[in-house]
């Protein structure tokens, strides 16, 4: 069986858009995550600290997930 042949009644669901910006709308705002107030990780601090860097800011080390992932998102668009 090839890996293109289905099994009569399986799932036939995917994930992941399957063209660019398809996804746009669905993205849950930073401060609705599960997780959003746990600290940011380490990946969001390297990042944050660059773009930071970048744009001549200072930022509060003690972010939480959310926090770091708005401030990214506001830098990064501020770039473009």
């Amino acid at each position: 069986m090839s890996g293109t042949d289905q099994n009569p009644g399986q799932n036939d669901e995917t994930i992941g858009a399957s063209s660019p910006g398809q996804q746009e709308g669905l993205q849950r705002d930073p401060s609705e995550w599960v997780s959003g107030d746990d600290p940011m990780t380490e990946a969001q601090r390297s990042y944050l600290d660059t773009l930071a860097k970048q744009a001549g800011e200072e930022l509060p080390a003690d972010m939480t997930k959310a926090e770091a992932s708005q401030h990214i998102d506001r830098l990064r668009d501020s770039d473009s």
